[in-house]
């Protein structure tokens, strides 16, 4: 099928979606995750397709476990459909309704934002989630992933499909585009007849490519270099823990903690600290001059370090003289993804929230929960580092768009 049937396909089908009563949606989302669990002896057999030739092909470990599926990663997929199954519908959500003196009443109300193109990279995950935001919300998606999960997308996407037929619910809910290579993925960036809004979801490479080629309006999901501050204030053992957590429990993720900032006046007594965490799981730790002389096993940083999202058991640390200097060096080196502070003062965590320009910004906290499960959301379809439309893990409600309605009796102008 070429882009411009799936296209088609996915405007009629964009179309019934728009008059779908929540009932019948969360019937098929329920659907969809039964079938995904039913197939999953395919999906499986599919992924370990798509792990070999990853292997083969030298993809690093941190990428190897986004794309690998296991019969509990699966459970989460179909666990996901339905927890977004038992969200509030926000579609319909009438937002205001007053009445002018002329005596119109004008309300505005959430609407479908129409046909979702998502363009991903190897993170299979990613079908099934996409999938359940936006059919939830009354979208049409057309999936564009990468050829390293082709084989997994295929099988997936196929039992969403047979899911949604189960339940009285035309397929071309959720289409994919099977052809990987580079003119079909810039053709689809240009389908603007077609789609609504383009989602690219990856590394910084991907991310840009739709940013420049597309134009069809994109919602941008960013990167992420996310810092961690260690104020002179800060509780040691609190501030390890975080670090240990944000950088450690899983490498492969854009909220992973990628760059620390310590202030150098606790540095001398808090870096061995830290230090001895990180070792646990033999992070690298490319340290800029004053903390290499400080502490034994530090790498040199380079001036590129400060700016790398790693993926990888890898953090750069520099010190900093004040929390203003934190504050500029996250400003210019961070993608507006997640940042922390580790303080007990007041003052500077406000500061420190107020003035840093991130989606996600803690007090004491690890940047690990920056998602859109445990913000409360069900499953995510991104990071939005922008500042238009949706910022920060994107649920339900950024895949909505309003519209006026307006009420009246015969007025004319």
């Amino acid at each position: 099928m070429n882009l411009m049937e799936i296209g088609s396909r996915a405007k009629v089908a964009a179309a019934y979606l728009n008059n779908l009563g929540v009932n019948k949606k969360n019937a098929g989302l329920r659907a969809a995750a039964e079938a995904l669990l039913a197939g999953e002896t395919d999906i499986l057999a599919a992924n370990q397709e798509d792990l070999t030739r990853a292997a083969e092909s030298g993809m690093s470990q941190a990428m190897l476990d986004r794309l690998e599926l296991t019969a509990g990663r699966l459970a989460d997929m179909a666990d996901g459909l339905l927890q977004v199954a038992g969200l509030d519908d926000p579609v319909g959500e009438v937002l205001s309704m007053k009445q002018r003196p002329n005596g119109l009443l004008i309300g505005q109300k959430r609407v479908p934002l129409g046909v979702v193109g998502i363009i991903y990279e190897a993170r299979p995950n990613v079908t099934a989630d996409a999938f359940g935001l936006c059919f939830k919300t009354g979208n049409a998606v057309i999936l564009k992933g990468g050829s390293d999960a082709i084989s997994s997308n295929r099988e997936i996407v196929r039992y969403l499909r047979q899911g949604l037929e189960a339940a009285g619910i035309p397929a071309d809910a959720v289409q994919m585009v099977h052809a990987t290579d580079r003119e079909t993925t810039r053709q689809f960036m240009q389908l603007k007849q077609y789609v609504d809004v383009l989602i690219p979801r990856g590394g910084a490479g991907l991310i840009q490519a739709v940013v420049q080629n597309s134009t069809i309006p994109v919602i941008e999901t960013g990167t992420g270099n996310c810092h961690i501050y260690v104020d002179q204030t800060a509780d040691f053992e609190m501030a390890a823990a975080i670090i240990f957590n944000a950088k450690t429990q899983r490498i492969g993720v854009c909220n992973a903690c990628e760059s620390i900032l310590v202030d150098r006046s606790i540095a001398p007594a808090f870096l061995p600290a830290m230090k001895a965490r990180l070792d646990e799981k033999q992070v690298e730790i490319r340290g800029d001059e004053a903390a290499c002389q400080m502490v034994e096993g530090l790498v040199a940083a380079t001036p590129e370090d400060w700016g790398t999202e790693y993926l990888d058991y890898i953090v750069s640390l520099k010190l900093v003289d004040s929390l203003s200097e934190a504050i500029n060096h996250i400003n210019r080196y961070g993608t507006k993804h997640s940042e922390a502070i580790i303080t007990q003062n007041y003052e500077h965590a406000q500061r420190f929230l107020n003035e840093v320009d991130s989606a996600a910004v803690y007090v004491n906290a690890s940047t690990r929960f920056t998602d859109g499960n445990e913000f409360g959301f069900g499953a995510e379809i991104g990071i939005s580092t922008q500042k238009l439309h949706a910022r920060g893990p994107m649920g339900l409600e950024a895949l909505t768009t309003t519209k006026y309605i307006i009420y009246g009796n015969g007025q004319i102008r």
